[in-house]
């Protein structure tokens, strides 16, 4: 393609239809010139985020999946329940982009955008599994002079994340935190912040690999979910750092339960008297995340009356937060690309490749400590 031609590039698509089948494919697309407030994005790295394979599979499971190589590239096909169908009636038979971030080299630009021409820049908002993305400029970060694309590609999600999780700490007036899955690239990053800030951070995990882990990095409070006592040390990690805050990633299964009835328990241990209701200490745990897909289950008795469970996500949390409090969280950000949001990737793969049957399973697996790394570039010939 001629510089000042019409633009077309790869983008990645998910499409259920109203019989239900899900097909994901490649197609190349036209890139709408952008207007005076835009910018055209190269995109060069996209991260592999859990959000990413929510929009990708929907209610499919990958386990029934048909892989296909056609003339136009790869094409991946899975049955959907019918019994799903009514949950995801709109978007029945529309083909979504997907792709919440990523970062490039900006190649066109509106006329009020010019001087980000040729900068490089993240880019959040969906459709970004692509080779190009068109973008608000405001709504870019340029990436600091010394980080690349793949230093910025994953600037948003988990950045912004745990960084919201110590906002709403604060605006909720709890002083420390529970986080599960905290071995992830998300949870080393709240670590890190929560060293820096003095922060009391009880990071659980699922294995004694991941204890060490997080050890290694300053972690003081990690406790292990699969150990016999786990309980009892989770009881002293909260009794000690006082959180009453927690963000479960897991979603499903018993231990957002258990995070709440635990810190019922610590709270108990300060009260100067007996009541009959329990601790009047407020508890929060939010589920962020859906690793276990299953129903929620815990025990409402051993809670006490003073707790809460309920959904948290980034961009609804954002504009609760309002214009001040988000700009200063996407300044630190770009500061600290490269040490406390610097993001770890098992594989870098091309577009193509990430509807490879062996690549596909082993992100969609969603493992702690595992992230893929999208290059779109790859897949220009």
């Amino acid at each position: 393609m001629a510089d000042g031609g019409e633009l077309t590039g790869l983008e990645l698509r998910s499409r259920i239809s109203k019989s239900g089948v899900l097909e994901i494919s490649l197609q190349q697309a036209p890139v709408p010139e952008p207007l005076a407030d835009e910018i055209i994005v190269r995109v060069e790295a996209t991260p592999v985020n859990p959000s990413d394979i929510g929009l990708l599979l929907g209610p499919a499971s990958l386990e029934a999946a048909e892989f296909r190589n056609t003339a136009a590239g790869p094409v991946v096909r899975v049955p959907v329940p019918s019994a799903a169908l009514s949950a995801i009636a709109a978007r029945l038979d529309v083909s979504l982009p997907v792709g919440n971030e990523g970062a490039g080299t900006v190649v066109r630009a509106g006329a009020g955008a010019a001087e980000l021409l040729g900068k490089q820049v993240a880019v959040f908002g969906g459709a970004v599994w692509a080779q190009y993305r068109r973008a608000k400029a405001a709504e870019c970060l340029v990436l600091p002079e010394g980080t690349t694309p793949r230093d910025g590609a994953s600037w948003c999600v988990n950045p912004m994340t745990a960084l919201g999780f110590v906002e709403t700490m604060h605006q909720e007036g709890h002083s420390a935190l529970v986080h599960t899955a905290a071995a992830s690239n998300l949870g080393q990053m709240l670590n890190r912040i929560c060293l820096a800030d003095r922060i009391g951070l009880v990071n659980v995990v699922r294995s004694a690999q991941q204890v060490a882990l997080l050890r290694r990095q300053g972690a003081r409070y990690v406790v292990d979910s699969s150990a016999p006592d786990f309980t009892a040390t989770l009881t002293a990690a909260l009794a000690e750092t006082g959180a009453t805050l927690g963000f479960d990633a897991v979603g499903g299964g018993p231990l957002a339960g258990q995070i709440l009835a635990a810190m019922e328990v610590a709270a108990r241990q300060t009260a100067s008297s007996y009541n009959h209701y329990g601790s009047d200490r407020h508890k929060q745990v939010y589920l962020y995340g859906r690793l276990n897909t299953g129903p929620t289950t815990f025990e409402r008795t051993s809670l006490g009356f003073a707790w809460g469970l309920s959904g948290w996500l980034l961009m609804p949390t954002l504009k609760k937060l309002g214009a001040a409090p988000v700009a200063r969280m996407r300044a630190r950000v770009a500061a600290e690309l490269k040490t406390t949001f610097a993001s770890h990737y098992t594989a870098e793969i091309s577009l193509a490749e990430a509807l490879d049957p062996q690549i596909m399973h082993a992100y969609c697996r969603r493992a702690t400590g595992e992230k893929f790394l999208i290059l779109p570039q790859r897949d220009v010939s």
